[in-house]
């Protein structure tokens, strides 16, 4: 009990995230790994002793210095609202020289940041799947920055068009998320690496625990989000030579984000979702609309399979899940800074309540108890598909009916 108890404590203090129901669940796996492998009483006390002396100096450890905020430049994307306009506001007030894009210079989040920050701050509006846009925004910044190089690139704009299963999903919602998460991040990626390998600074990347994890109705947005983190750890590795530190942050559940309407290079309007990381804010007409177009695009097969009902319970379930998310973005905000300033920062951080507790089961537990864990979290469904129910229906009418006969022919 006492190597259980300490263990406790130390894991709590290194898995920031959900800390208590971490601890216990890893303190619980070692001593039942202890006690099912019968080790000797003396091995018992050696690493009970070694974990008192992880814990006491966990306990005197200082915290890590920081680095200067002042002289350091810093290019972010997706600043309209969410987990971007609150970091360019925390930045600028630490000092640093801020480069931040908008999809509207005209919108509130511009209009709020232009009246909040300093005049170290520069609006670019950009969107990122437009190459000549983000060219331009380099040629800009690197204007403004003269013979200095960029401390740090953060790439924070991301999209989602819907959510359901994949067959119901049109191929345009796995296109277009693939352009904003995947393409467009690649592109101003590749073009301010340069600027960064300049300054030895840092790539961080907001991605999702949807990249890594099968969540189920995110099929489009979490392959967008795993070919995002791939490409991000093989640049951490291929960047090191160079000195850039590359670091992913993965959040847990945040209302973020709006409904944006923006103009296509072919000059029509798209409704898409262009967002800071993690969820979103709903919009109730925007999402009415998407659920219709959605049921009209189904050939009558599939919705004869699923059934318009099973369509609008999983819509309604999703309004429902973000409705609980977490609106208060200060603990990806103080991630994304440490991440900037820290003078050996992770190649991984957890951000925000309960993302620990989903990466532990995710890591340790059996894919029958992490895939139960996700399904129960995420998406609560009740309903089976139509033609599910029909068949469970039919089967159980027909167990029915071989009862009778059976107790008609025994009596």
């Amino acid at each position: 009990m006492f190597v259980f108890g300490a263990t406790k404590k130390i894991l709590a203090s290194y898995l920031s995230p959900a800390p208590t129901l971490v601890a216990w669940l890893g303190a619980t796996v070692l001593v039942e790994r202890l006690w099912t492998s019968c080790l000797p009483p003396l091995l018992v006390l050696v690493l009970f002793a070694i974990t008192c002396c992880l814990y006491a100096a966990t306990r005197i450890v200082l915290q890590p210095a920081t680095l200067p905020a002042h002289g350091k430049a810093v290019f972010i994307t997706g600043c309209d609202s969410g987990f971007g306009n609150e970091t360019v506001k925390r930045l600028d007030a630490l000092g640093f020289e801020v480069f931040a894009t908008v999809l509207d210079l005209t919108g509130p989040g511009a209009r709020e940041l232009q009246s909040t920050c300093s005049s170290r701050l520069t609006l670019f509006q950009v969107d990122i799947t437009q190459t000549q846009q983000v060219q331009q925004a380099l040629l800009d910044t690197k204007a403004k920055l003269g013979v200095r190089g960029l401390w740090g690139l953060v790439n924070n704009a991301g999209l989602c068009v819907n959510f359901g299963d994949a067959e119901l999903s049109l191929m345009s919602n796995f296109r277009s998320c693939m352009e904003i998460n995947f393409f467009g991040t690649v592109s101003v990626t590749k073009s301010f690496l340069p600027l960064l390998r300049q300054a030895k600074g840092r790539l961080i990347t907001i991605c999702s625990p949807a990249g890594d994890q099968p969540f189920p109705c995110l099929s489009a947005y979490g392959a967008s989000k795993a070919a995002l983190s791939l490409f991000v750890n093989t640049l951490r590795h291929e960047l090191k030579p160079w000195g850039v530190k590359v670091s992913t942050i993965l959040p847990s559940s945040y209302k973020t984000g709006e409904i944006d309407q923006s103009q296509t290079a072919e000059g029509n309007t798209r409704n898409t979702l262009i967002y800071p990381e993690a969820l979103w804010e709903i919009k109730q007409s925007y999402w009415n609309e998407q659920h219709k177009q959605l049921l009209q695009s189904l050939s009558p097969e599939l919705l004869e399979d699923y059934g318009e009902d099973y369509v609008s319970e999983t819509k309604e379930l999703f309004e429902r899940y973000v409705q609980h998310a977490n609106s208060n973005l200060s603990p990806v905000v103080d991630t994304i800074v440490q991440a900037l300033l820290c003078p050996k920062p992770r190649a991984r951080y957890l951000a925000g309540p309960g993302v620990g507790l989903m990466y532990f089961i995710h890591t340790y537990c059996p894919l029958s108890i992490s895939s139960r864990f996700l399904q129960k979290l995420f998406v609560k469904k009740k309903l089976l598909p139509r033609a599910l129910r029909k068949q469970s229906s039919f089967d159980l009418n027909l167990s029915l009916y071989n009862n009778n006969n059976e107790e008609e022919r025994l009596k």
